[in-house]
C-alpha cells in the first residue's frame, strides 16, 4: 500500500486513477488533497496580499442549503455528466477545469484586486481529488466527501463569526435546489447504467 500511495502522491500522476479504490484509502488522499489545499490558500493568501495591497477576500453571503448540495450540484454537473456522458476521461478534465475557474470569480465585482484567490488556490488540489475519484469509478465518495468538507467549512465559518449563519435564503430557492441537485443526480446515474450496458455489450 506504501508504495501505491507514493505513486498516487507523484504529481505527474495527479490526472490518472488511483492506484487502490478502497474506501480507507480514497479518504487518505482526500485528507492529503485538501490539506494542500489548505497550505495552498494560507501561503497563497499571504503572497496575494503583500502583492495586491489592501486586498480581502470576498464575503458573499452564504446558506447551509448551497453549501451542502454543492456537492451533488457541482460534481454531477462538472465531472460525472462529462465522464459519462461523453464516455470520456477529458471531457471531466474540462468541466473540472471549468469549475476550478468559476471559484476564482465566485465575487460579486471581478476587478483583478477583488477576485476569490483564497477559494481558488484551495480548490485546485480539491479539482484533482475529484478528477481522479471520478474515472477511478468512485463518483459517489466525490459527492459526499465534497458536501461533508464544505459544511464542515460552513459550521466553522459561522462558529468563528466569519458570516452570518442561515439555513437557507428563501423556501423557493431551497426548493429549486433540492430539484436540481437531485435531477442532477438522477441524468449521473442514468449515464452511468447506460454506459455499463453498452460496455458489457461489447463484450
Amino acid at each position: 500500500m506504501l508504495d501505491q500511495f507514493i505513486y498516487d502522491l507523484n504529481p505527474l500522476r495527479w490526472l490518472s486513477k488511483f492506484r487502490r479504490t478502497s474506501i480507507p484509502y480514497l479518504l487518505l488522499m482526500f485528507g492529503f488533497y485538501h490539506s494542500l489545499g489548505l497550505i495552498g490558500a494560507l501561503a497563497g493568501t499571504m503572497l496575494i496580499q503583500t502583492t495586491i495591497p489592501g486586498y480581502v477576500e470576498p464575503n458573499i453571503p452564504r446558506y447551509l442549503d448551497s453549501v451542502v448540495l454543492a456537492g451533488p450540484i457541482e460534481e454531477s454537473l462538472f465531472f460525472g455528466i462529462p465522464l459519462y456522458g461523453l464516455a470520456n476521461g477529458n471531457a471531466a478534465l474540462v468541466g473540472g477545469l471549468v469549475w476550478t475557474f468559476l471559484h476564482l470569480i465566485n465575487t460579486e465585482n471581478l476587478s483583478v484586486s477583488s477576485l476569490a484567490y483564497t477559494n481558488w488556490l484551495f480548490v485546485i488540489p480539491s479539482f484533482f481529488f475529484s478528477f481522479r475519484v471520478w474515472i477511478t469509478g468512485k463518483g459517489w465518495l466525490a459527492v459526499v466527501s465534497h458536501s461533508v468538507w464544505n459544511c464542515f467549512f460552513f459550521l466553522a465559518g459561522c462558529y468563528a463569526g466569519e458570516y452570518e449563519c442561515m439555513s437557507y435564503e428563501n423556501p423557493s430557492a431551497l426548493l429549486s435546489s433540492i430539484f436540481l441537485a437531485t435531477l442532477l443526480v438522477l441524468i449521473t446515474y442514468w449515464l452511468y447504467q447506460r454506459r455499463s450496458y453498452l460496455v458489457e455489450k461489447k463484450v
